[in-house]
């Protein structure tokens, strides 16, 4: 059960009632926006951001999906990797990308893909070598640089606001599991 209530589209101001719907699933309200919803300046706020880093990380689709699952993996978070399996799908990962995440294993992916991956997991760990940063900027440009630390802690706060809130799966979802491969 959540820390906080989840609120309802007529528990908040009218101007703020979409913001707990899902822009990806129309008409599905999310338990994640719902409990932020307690507060609707901070949902406000917190959606802008998030839609930003969606909209003009400088990554495409799969880049994107591969740093939000990376976070979700490496702070061991099970409702934003729900929230992101079917969307990275959609994205053009595989199934075997999507548990190799999980599993850290980069050897899957090309290695642009593995620096991504790696310097995702070194913003979240709060560990960006200088030899790390160099390595990945010669893959990114730096709209792009931005958008994937951006974009990692992004989604790292918005785990810890998560974990915080006790904020589960939506009802009738179920997790669908870190191992996808069986």
């Amino acid at each position: 059960m959540s820390r906080v209530p989840y609120v309802t589209a007529t528990d908040i101001d009218p101007e703020y009632r979409e913001l707990i719907v899902s822009s990806l699933q129309p008409g599905k309200t999310l338990n994640v926006y719902s409990a932020v919803g307690n507060n609707e300046r901070v949902l406000e706020g917190l959606r802008g951001f998030l839609g930003a880093l969606w909209n003009h990380s400088g990554l495409g689709d799969r880049q994107r999906e591969i740093v939000i699952l990376t976070t979700a993996s490496e702070i061991a978070q099970p409702y934003e990797w729900h929230q992101h399996v079917a969307i990275a799908t959609d994205a053009g990962l595989t199934t075997e990308e999507i548990a190799a995440i999980a599993r850290d294993d980069r050897s899957v992916f090309p290695t642009t893909e593995q620096a991504l991956i790696a310097y995702t997991r070194a913003v979240v760990q709060g560990r960006v070598t200088e030899s790390l940063h160099k390595g990945v900027a010669e893959e990114f440009d730096e709209d792009a640089m931005v958008g994937i630390a951006a974009t990692a802690a992004g989604y790292l706060a918005l785990g810890r606001v998560i974990d915080a809130f006790d904020i589960e799966i939506e009802a009738g979802d179920e997790f669908v599991g870190w191992d996808l491969e069986g």
